[in-house]
């Protein structure tokens, strides 16, 4: 069986706790060989972006069809899109390389509340993007602006609103509860049939820079392995959960550092 293999479709982050190299973190910690296309360099730390540079939209082409054309690429990750052409160059090639278990990230703002996505490129990601996924994973903020709607405070109304982007033509949604209240952090896989909750500790720490990227590219990761969408979903969450409670670990920054990736060696 070949080795299994994972495309993230993100940008790039100058601390690396999140975006692309978040990804090959985590791809390389679940034992999926990573692979990239990167759609944004970003001058960032712990403390927020300072520059957002674009990859021109003819290059992050250039750089799927690279990937595609040559390995069995076994789930694609896509996190940070940056602006519409580069959007509409990502579901083209999806579409021309049939591309399979992806799972769709929607970035437009980075844990220290800086703005990731030109304006007017929500509706892009809404109705390109979300049509070519198999999962979307939104956190509360995301999952309220891909409806243009207010932020979900109850269980009843996060349900409602992963139902309404289920509408977009998404097979499954996972509506993520890191911005929620509670002694729980929770997140509900939303489908036509069903309802899953994912239940863990919130963690009192503010080393939590990179969680949705992590989450995201570790469901990809069990895709890639062949694991059903529930299973990988759930080692995700305990994956991502371990990671920030070993974050403090670490020792970087008394800003909002990074999670752990590799917590289980070393």
């Amino acid at each position: 069986m070949a080795f299994p293999v994972a495309l993230t479709i993100a940008g790039s982050d100058t601390i690396a706790g999140a975006g692309i190299q978040a990804d090959l973190k985590t791809f390389s910690a679940l034992g999926v060989y990573g692979t990239t296309a990167i759609t944004a360099l970003t001058a960032q730390n712990t403390r927020g972006v300072s520059g957002i540079s674009e990859t021109p939209a003819d290059f992050v082409k250039k750089q799927i069809d690279a990937v595609m054309s040559d390995l069995n690429v076994g789930a694609v990750k896509i996190g940070m899109t940056a602006s519409q052409p580069i959007i509409e160059v990502i579901a083209e090639r999806l579409s021309h390389w049939k591309a399979k278990n992806v799972v769709l990230d929607p970035v437009m703002i980075a844990t220290s509340g800086d703005r990731l996505l030109a304006d007017g490129a929500v509706d892009a990601i809404r109705t390109l993007l979300v049509p070519r996924a198999t999962l979307v994973t939104p956190n509360l903020p995301e999952a309220a602006a891909l409806l243009d709607e207010k932020v979900a405070c109850t269980e009843n109304d996060i349900v409602a609103q992963g139902r309404r982007i289920l509408e977009f033509g998404v097979p499954s949604v996972l509506i993520k509860g890191g911005h929620g209240d509670g002694s729980e952090s929770v997140d509900y896989l939303i489908s036509a049939e069903d309802v899953v909750r994912f239940a863990a500790p919130r963690m009192n720490t503010r080393n939590v820079h990179g969680t949705g990227c992590t989450l995201a590219s570790a469901i990809a990761a069990g895709l890639a392995k062949g694991e059903g969408l529930e299973a990988a979903v759930k080692q995700a969450k305990d994956y991502v959960s371990a990671a920030i409670a070993n974050a403090d670990r670490l020792q970087l920054s008394n800003d909002h550092g990074p999670v752990h990736h590799f917590h289980a060696f070393y």
